[in-house]
C-alpha cells in the first residue's frame, strides 16, 4: 500500500519573505517543466546567485527539463539579470523567454507552474499575497492551461545573444 498519492499542501502568504520561501520550495519540488508568467520577473530575484543556482540545478538534472517564461516587459531581464542571461546562454536548448503581445499586457497576476502538480500564484503581481499549492493536480493543471493561453499570445523576446546594455 505504499503507492498512496502525496498529500495536497496549500500555503497562503502575504509577505515578500514567505513568498520568496514559497518560490524556493516550489523550485525544490520534483518536476520536469517549469512555466513562469510575471510582468517583469523582478519579484522572482532572478539575478540572485542562490536562485539562479536552483534554476541551474533544475535544468541540469536532465536533458528533458524545460523552463518557459513569459513577461510583459523584458527590460529588467536584459538589463538587471546577467546571471539569468548567462543561464539562458548555457541552457538555450531548454529555456525560452517570451514577451506578451500588446493586447494581453493588462493581465496583472503572476504565477509559476511546475508540471501538472505544483503552482505558486499571486492574483495581483505588485503585491506579495498569494498561495503555493503542492500536489494539487486540479488547480495546477488549470494554471498550466492558462499559461498555454498566455504563451500562445506571446513571442520570443529574449535570446542568449541579447546583451544587457
Amino acid at each position: 500500500m505504499g503507492d498512496e498519492a502525496p498529500q495536497t499542501e496549500y500555503l497562503q502568504f502575504d509577505s515578500e519573505a514567505v513568498f520568496q520561501q514559497s518560490v524556493d520550495r516550489l523550485l525544490a519540488a520534483p518536476g520536469r517543466e517549469l512555466r513562469v508568467f510575471d510582468p517583469d520577473l523582478q519579484s522572482l530575484r532572478l539575478n540572485d546567485a542562490a536562485r539562479i543556482e536552483r534554476l541551474k540545478d533544475f535544468l541540469g538534472a536532465s536533458r528533458t527539463r524545460r523552463l518557459y517564461m513569459v513577461v510583459h516587459d523584458t527590460d529588467h531581464v536584459t538589463r538587471q539579470c546577467p546571471r539569468l542571461m548567462s543561464l539562458l546562454a548555457r541552457y538555450a536548448h531548454a529555456m525560452q523567454i517570451h514577451r506578451t503581445h500588446e493586447e494581453i499586457r493588462s493581465i496583472q497576476d503572476s504565477f509559476l507552474v511546475l508540471d501538472q502538480s505544483h503552482y505558486l500564484r499571486r492574483p495581483v503581481a505588485q503585491f506579495f499575497r498569494g498561495a503555493l499549492g503542492l500536489h494539487d493536480d486540479t488547480e495546477a493543471l488549470a494554471m498550466r492551461g492558462r499559461f498555454q493561453e498566455i504563451w500562445t499570445a506571446s513571442y520570443p523576446a529574449v535570446s542568449s545573444t541579447t546583451l544587457g546594455l
